[in-house]
């Protein structure tokens, strides 16, 4: 598996190597020791599985301090995934980055503590997987303005399906804390 930091200081690509044949494929989607020699938490507790049709977006998404570090993959489908650095201290704080991820390329991306996470569906069907490295916890969930105009993101749709929590989220300048240091 080739592991690659991105533009965000501890955000990792990660493309696994695959193989393929007349039957499909083979790949491995996690592998413990990989992840630590690169210097990534591996101690990942618990899987969640989304499923969303076209022009979903689910975004953007974190968890207060101590925060919930994900390894997320695209197993059916296409997204447009975007992370964006909540992170005070950091040199990139609210900066986003975006990736494709899909069933297709493989990629995977591994988000810590700190940064909101969300995506946007491009395909007709996806199936979003997230590896996380702590519980759930509903009482530190928060969210940020998907379409905040200071953080520039270019979302691939003009017709955004969002759920009545993710219309109700404040822009990244209205946001009130807690921050991350």
């Amino acid at each position: 598996m080739k592991v690659e930091e991105a533009s965000i200081p501890g955000v990792y690509i990660l493309e696994p190597k695959v193989f393929r044949d007349d039957r499909g494929f083979f790949l491995e989607t996690f592998r413990k020791e990989v992840l630590e020699r690169a210097g990534i938490p591996a101690d990942l507790v618990q899987d969640n599985h989304s499923r969303s049709v076209r022009h979903t977006i689910r975004a953007l998404h974190f968890q207060t301090p101590p925060g919930q570090p994900k390894l997320v993959r695209c197993a059916r489908g296409s997204v447009f995934d975007v992370v964006v650095d909540l992170r005070k201290s950091s040199p990139t704080f609210g900066s986003a980055f975006s990736l494709d991820l899909s069933d297709e390329n493989h990629l995977q991306l591994y988000i810590p503590v700190g940064l909101a996470h969300g995506f946007c569906v491009t395909s007709d069907v996806a199936d979003f997987v997230y590896r996380c490295g702590s519980y759930f916890n509903p009482e530190s969930e928060r969210g940020i303005a998907w379409n905040s105009p200071e953080l520039g993101i270019a979302w691939p749709t003009d017709s955004p399906i969002l759920s009545e929590r993710d219309r109700g989220n404040p822009t990244f300048s209205d946001y009130p804390g807690p921050w991350f240091p």
